[in-house]
């Protein structure tokens, strides 16, 4: 049998309870998950039991003992892809609005890493630090499921080291495009608001005042009768940060029945938001490199016949 992981980790903010924290830094585990291995004392704080409502405080050092990671290593499926670049050490694809990025629950098949396993076989060598290593091969960030357009893989163990890291140290440069309700009441800002666990709805991030910090800049590129097209830039890179971020604006996405307006008149069947630019130093030789990838025709369709202001 696997053995259990072990996995230490400074808090860096304080927090009233244990589980909320532990909540917020482990989102793929569930309230009751957490609150179970709180119980069986597979959750300490300095090395000693601590209870649910445990408070944390910055530096506190977090022991926990984790169920075995995932062994499974995903099939490789005939499933086509748009290759924007790729070379013996990354691989950039425009994503398609509807691909799941990674086998998880409710999608143990048709991901993306199922298709790059097909294309690529080299990637079912690849493995990462973390839960459920061996079903996310060379896999460094994420698109929500709806979201289309940039997403880089690393082929080899050195160079996912390499882009993790430009990506915790936040030098990866983000762009995306979002069609949204309405007009901000500035053209251009960034808006400070920290996310978190919505509290009523576990699947959902709200702002919150104990959450981590999230940043997201924004420029309006073109107004529209009820709509506004903007560029959308990300300092970090939470969870659903965009779309509850330009919700919390008051300029949701359209499209995005979970944040915004669960009906839109535009025929959507998607949320407009496209990840159009990405650019980072590429792992091996360490130049800067850029991508860019057009909305597809069904967004641009949208965008040339929406009358302008």
């Amino acid at each position: 049998m696997p053995a259990e992981r072990e996995i230490h980790l400074q808090a860096d903010r304080s927090a009233p309870r244990l589980d909320h924290y532990l909540a917020q830094e482990f989102p793929d585990l569930s309230r009751s998950q957490l609150k179970k291995l709180i119980q069986q004392n597979k959750v300490l704080i300095a090395n000693r039991p601590v209870k649910p409502n445990s408070a944390v405080q910055p530096g506190d050092l977090i022991t926990l003992q984790l169920p075995p990671a995932a062994t499974d290593i995903p099939s490789a499926e005939n499933i086509p892809l748009d290759i924007v670049f790729d070379d013996a050490d990354l691989i950039v694809v425009n994503k398609p609005a509807g691909l799941v990025v990674h086998p998880a629950q409710g999608h143990t098949s048709g991901t993306l890493v199922n298709a790059l396993l097909a294309r690529y076989p080299d990637l079912a060598e690849m493995t990462q630090p973390g839960a459920e290593a061996t079903s996310r091969p060379g896999i460094v960030h994420r698109l929500d499921q709806d979201t289309s357009g940039l997403i880089v893989i690393a082929r080899t163990p050195d160079a996912l080291r390499q882009l993790q890291r430009q990506f915790k140290a936040r030098t990866v440069d983000k762009i995306y495009l979002a069609l949204v309700y309405g007009q901000p009441e500035a053209p251009e800002g960034v808006i400070d608001v920290p996310l978190g666990r919505d509290q009523r709805h576990r699947q959902k991030f709200a702002p919150r005042a104990d959450g981590k910090p999230a940043r997201t800049h924004f420029k309006v590129l073109e107004f529209y009768v009820d709509y506004s097209l903007l560029e959308i830039g990300l300092e970090t890179g939470r969870t659903h940060q965009i779309r509850v971020h330009l919700a919390w604006l008051g300029c949701p996405v359209v499209g995005d029945t979970v944040y915004g307006r669960r009906r839109n008149r535009l025929g959507l069947d998607r949320h407009f938001l496209h990840a159009w630019r990405l650019s980072f130093r590429h792992p091996r030789t360490n130049e800067p490199v850029q991508f860019e990838a057009p909305l597809d025709d069904p967004l641009q369709a949208i965008l040339t016949d929406l009358p302008r202001q």
